[in-house]
């Protein structure tokens, strides 16, 4: 049972979320409180598994709240918010702040427009996460990028990820130079999102960083994060691999999903590819994988320690996709030593 504290200051909203979350046999809500201050009170008494938390409260807001939560007293928090709709910097700050999950609160206060599926599935994949200490909200320092130089490189880096993986990438994107292959990268992620997440990164990291348009050339010194709501392949044109954007049906509940990419990257280019799967709930991306390592590709899954949710690394890992599984921190380690010579 999935114990679960609602932070919201509507008397409206706070009632319909208890009443329509807790006709779920695996939700049961346990409190619900008007404010920070009050929620302070509650998740000390009842130990939450999970804090469904509005952004836009009295006395003190709901990002403040949840940087103080995150660096103080660690909880999953689904961030349920009219200030994410429309406004992706607010959800992208969120989630560097240590939210799992954002959804966006309808304008309707329908019951079924208000408690839909997106709501009830985050709050299932929050529940799957474990802290084991304070959340660093320490922001990376922009750095000083490489030139982008327009040649093809024979290798390719295809990375996917899910719930946590916003945090993973940042950490794992940042720490590269901009000397890499070109990298592609699935991120679950609503429509919307990632063009933003994509220009945070950008900030960031050595290399550059866009969201990935039908027809882009791989190329070294760039990472394409795949566009929401499309699934992002690599083909082969020549000498060259071009990243197509496609609609399809959803995978693994997906769209973008991370099995279209590395699929492709197994038949496209096979022995020039490496795998990463980071964390994540659910198995997309190990059958994949799996099929990059058939084709002759380098795989690699992210360990259960530095993972926030055991989901995809663990099954790629089942299914023997996995050649090594490293911590987030020794995956960059890996990827910078394997490519130290390359030109691109």
């Amino acid at each position: 049972m999935i114990k679960v504290l609602i932070v919201d200051d509507s008397a409206l909203i706070r009632k319909i979320l208890t009443e329509e979350l807790g006709r779920h046999k695996d939700i049961s809500i346990i409190g619900s409180a008007m404010d920070p201050y009050f929620a302070r009170d509650k998740i000390l008494s009842d130990n939450p598994d999970v804090i469904v938390l509005d952004l836009e409260m009295p006395r003190m807001d709901g990002l403040t709240f949840l940087s103080k939560l995150m660096k103080y007293y660690p909880k999953p928090v689904v961030v349920f918010s009219s200030l994410t709709v429309g406004r992706n910097e607010t959800a992208l700050k969120a989630l560097e702040l240590g939210a799992v999950e954002v959804v966006g609160k309808p304008s309707s206060y329908s019951t079924n427009d208000v408690v839909n599926r997106d709501l009830i599935m985050a709050i299932r994949r929050a529940s799957m996460v474990k802290f084991s200490g304070p959340v660093e909200n320490k922001l990376i320092d922009k750095k000083e990028k490489g030139e982008i130089k327009f040649s093809t490189t024979r290798k390719v880096i295809a990375i996917g990820a899910s719930t946590g993986g916003t945090v993973a990438l940042e950490k794992l994107l940042s720490s590269l130079p901009a000397s890499m292959p070109g990298i592609a990268v699935v991120q679950h992620m609503p429509e919307g999102f990632t063009s933003s997440f994509a220009k945070r990164l950008n900030e960031i990291c050595f290399m550059q960083v866009k969201e990935a348009s039908d027809k882009d050339l791989v190329v070294g010194g760039c990472v394409f994060i795949a566009p929401g709501n499309k699934h992002m392949v690599i083909e082969r044109s020549g000498a060259n691999y071009v990243i197509r954007i496609k609609d399809g049906p959803q995978e693994h509940y997906q769209r973008p999903a991370v099995d279209p990419l590395f699929r492709s990257v197994a038949k496209n280019v096979r022995e020039n590819a490496v795998a990463v799967l980071l964390t994540g709930m659910g198995a997309d991306g190990a059958a994949g994988m799996l099929e990059i390592r058939k084709s002759g590709g380098y795989t690699i899954a992210q360990d259960e320690k530095s993972s926030l949710v055991f989901g995809m690394p663990k099954e790629a890992i089942k299914m023997g996709a996995a050649q090594d599984v490293l911590s987030l921190e020794d995956i960059g380690a890996k990827l910078k030593n394997m490519f130290k010579e390359l030109k691109v």
